[in-house]
């Protein structure tokens, strides 16, 4: 399932973040990449043990903590410390895949990468080119979102960054390991748990049929959840 999730951030959160990494030391993006990837990548990134990707990051995850979306389409089981990068002047990302694992350079926190996230930093009339494409079974879908808003999608996903041809394209990524591995049970949950605040917003959520669609998904969850 690939879900836009927008105003994570709000114009005041993006501000905040986009002060802290934008005074950052940036280096070369490869420097976290793996093989195949450092192949294909060209563009900057903030060191992961940095104090501006640290702080940042502290700020990215406080912000996810109150996006019930994000939320409810991820089920987070661990979420790998955001890290920051850019691009401009021809910069990409050919099409790759991302890592099945991710460990942090500065201990031994691990996730198996389930979900991918780019949340962006920059609007999109800023910038040109710069889509994050991301190929499925229906076709590559480009996706260009404004500052604060996010994209979450399978890190089975074949994906890659357009050239940014003017400006820059500034954003947060990450990784998820979800509580629930498969994409297709994870789909029919967030699907589920949609249906079920909606018939909540209609009737409320002590009603009778709305209880026990709220435990056949709990029933669900508890079946399929690693956590």
């Amino acid at each position: 399932m690939m879900l836009p999730i927008p105003d994570v951030l709000d114009k005041e959160g993006v501000a905040r973040i986009r002060a802290i990494v934008d005074a950052g030391a940036w280096e070369d993006g490869n420097a976290t990449s793996g093989h195949q990837s450092a192949l294909a990548k060209r563009n900057e990134q903030l060191p992961e043990e940095s104090d501006a990707a640290k702080q940042a990051g502290r700020l990215v995850l406080e912000a996810l903590g109150r996006s019930p979306l994000f939320i409810a389409a991820a089920l987070p089981l661990k979420i790998f410390p955001p890290l920051f990068n850019r691009y401009q002047g021809g910069e990409a990302f050919g099409t790759h895949i991302d890592n099945a694992i991710r460990i942090h350079r500065a201990g031994e926190f691990r996730v198996r990468t389930d979900l991918s996230a780019t949340l962006f930093l920059e609007d999109p009339d800023a910038y040109e080119g710069g889509e994050l494409v991301v190929e499925d079974n229906l076709g590559a879908n480009a996706v260009k979102l404004p500052a604060g808003h996010l994209l979450l999608y399978p890190s089975s996903s074949l994906h890659r960054v357009e050239p940014v041809t003017r400006g820059a394209r500034v954003a947060s990524f990450f990784w998820i390991q979800s509580m629930v591995r498969d994409d297709g049970q994870r789909t029919i949950l967030f699907d589920l748990d949609q249906a079920v605040q909606a018939i909540a917003g209609d009737r409320g959520h002590d009603d009778g049929e709305v209880i026990r669609l709220t435990g056949v998904y709990h029933n669900l969850l508890r079946r399929w959840a690693d956590a």
